[in-house]
């Protein structure tokens, strides 16, 4: 199935359904804004409507879409463990930036001081694999290879994100809301894969599915790359 606007394999609902998309949380969890996506109740965990979450799922590819055509830049976010590598991979695969772990407070509302921070990693690894650090003595360099090792865990992805990025991509807005409420704050619009205890009304472009199977994250977060790459 295609979007009539847009280049992309768009996920079928029985393709939703298989990688368990349509599981969401108990309904103590739930947050009002997600009532309307709800399909019904099995034991303890509430269903997704998955017709609902590919209506969503196309409305976000569209703008993915418009943004790939405009050549502009994403920025996909995740710290949890089962959307980590996901998320990476995804980036990667777009030459896109990624935050997979903790996201640091400032990324978008301090960012001349997070890219000094990218542009140092940079230079240290530059300097490293000329080897002009040989004229420190060996505690020094140690402390300057640890010194890029924490660089590394935490800027890495950013190494190509000259600028703030055009829209985010997140995985659990709920998780993330340091980030969501960065990119609100400096009018960075937001698609999201939410679970059914997220807010919903804090994200531009939400697709209300299962949030916390690996599966179901590399399903969603791979069709948003592939609408990316495919309009490109």
């Amino acid at each position: 199935m295609q979007t009539t606007d847009i280049k992309v394999a768009m996920p079928k609902v029985d393709e939703l359904l298989a990688v368990g998309a349509h599981f969401g949380y108990t309904r103590s969890r739930r947050h009002p804004t997600t009532a309307p996506f709800i399909y019904g109740v099995t034991q303890r965990f509430e269903i997704i409507d998955a017709e609902k979450t590919v209506e969503q799922l196309a409305k976000a590819c569209e703008f993915i879409a418009k943004l790939a055509k405009e050549k502009k830049q994403i920025l996909f976010v995740s710290s949890k463990e089962e959307a980590k590598r996901v998320v990476k991979e995804a980036a990667d695969k777009i030459n896109m930036p990624y935050v997979a772990g903790r996201w640091i407070g400032g990324t978008l509302t301090n960012f001349t001081e997070i890219r000094k921070r990218v542009e140092k990693l940079a230079t240290l690894q530059v300097e490293r694999e000329k080897g002009l650090l040989a004229k420190y003595t060996k505690k020094e360099r140690l402390m300057i290879d640890r010194e890029i090792e924490k660089l590394e865990s935490t800027f890495s992805g950013l190494s190509n994100m000259v600028k703030k990025p055009h829209a985010i991509v997140v995985v659990d807005s709920r998780h993330e809301d340091i980030a969501i409420d960065e990119a609100r704050s400096a009018g960075i619009p937001v698609v999201a894969l939410v679970g059914t205890d997220c807010d919903i009304s804090k994200v531009d472009y939400p697709v209300v599915a299962n949030d916390s199977l690996e599966r179901a994250i590399a399903l969603v977060v791979n069709t948003f790359a592939d609408a990316y790459r495919s309009n490109a």
